[in-house]
């Protein structure tokens, strides 16, 4: 976890300062994927190098009960074929190029395994791991987290399905989970029920000007944890930190962290 001094941006409404701002978590959607192949070993390993406080990936059980780290459920827009994740075998997935969508330079890169991600994930720094199919995932999921032995805090689970949170709180109570929505399509206290009733730690919403202050204020005096996704934008970024957000996904960490830091 990070902590900025003072921070000032130009908004519309004139020059905004925030000094001394909270402890952010600066969290590289689908790694570095501004720059290099999202899901990808090369991206996760660039939002180190872009000092990311933690990654964001993508799950799938495959045919063969494997955990592979994919966005999309067709390997069409990454991988030219179209076909789904979820219907492939581990062997098969790995035979793809899903780095050369991306770039040339990123030719050969591998749908990776979840154990393989969690192997470059240094200690200290977090994985935010989304759900992408079912419950189904859940007890291969705890059965790998527990067998690496990172610590839980550190590898909490997102998911936009109140079925998956549920699972997982049932299945590890210690494990974090925060579920994933959309301000313009909930109110706060609706999500706050269903965030209780499937307990839920945290909330993760999607940043803009649905996320308001009186929003983000119900959400952090009913005690849930509030992270904003994706957010590029120094000044949207500065907006959320001011709203009390204690976790911002991004494409571009090193970015958004200069700018943030060193506005011009």
């Amino acid at each position: 976890m990070k902590r900025f001094g003072a921070v000032c941006l130009i908004l519309l409404t004139g020059t905004f300062c925030l000094a001394d701002s909270p402890q952010v978590d600066f969290i590289a959607h689908r790694g570095a994927s501004y720059d290099a192949p999202e899901n990808t070993i090369a991206s996760f390993k660039l939002a180190w190098k872009q000092q990311a406080d933690g990654v964001e990936c993508d799950l799938y059980l495959t045919s063969d009960r494997q955990i592979a780290v994919c966005h999309d459920k067709s390997l069409k827009r990454t991988a030219g074929i179209d076909r789904l994740v979820a219907e492939c075998t581990l062997a098969e997935l790995r035979q793809l190029d899903v780095g050369s969508w991306k770039s040339l330079a990123f030719r050969g890169e591998k749908i990776p395994t979840l154990k393989e991600l969690l192997a470059v994930v240094p200690a200290g720094k977090k994985i935010y791991l989304e759900i992408k199919c079912g419950p189904e995932i859940v007890p291969e999921l705890i059965r790998q987290l527990n067998a690496h032995g990172k610590p839980v805090q550190e590898t909490p689970v997102i998911c936009f399905q109140a079925d998956v949170i549920a699972a997982v709180k049932k299945q590890a109570p210690e494990l974090p989970a925060y579920f994933l929505h959309s301000p313009e399509k909930i109110t706060a206290e609706k999500l706050i029920s269903q965030a209780r009733a499937i307990h839920a730690d945290g909330v993760d919403l999607k940043s803009g000007p649905h996320l308001t202050a009186d929003y983000a204020e119900k959400i952090r005096a009913a005690g849930l944890r509030l992270d904003v996704w994706t957010v590029d934008d120094p000044m949207e970024a500065t907006r959320v930190i001011s709203l009390g957000v204690q976790g911002i996904t991004t494409n571009r960490p090193a970015y958004l962290r200069e700018q943030l830091t060193h506005p011009e």
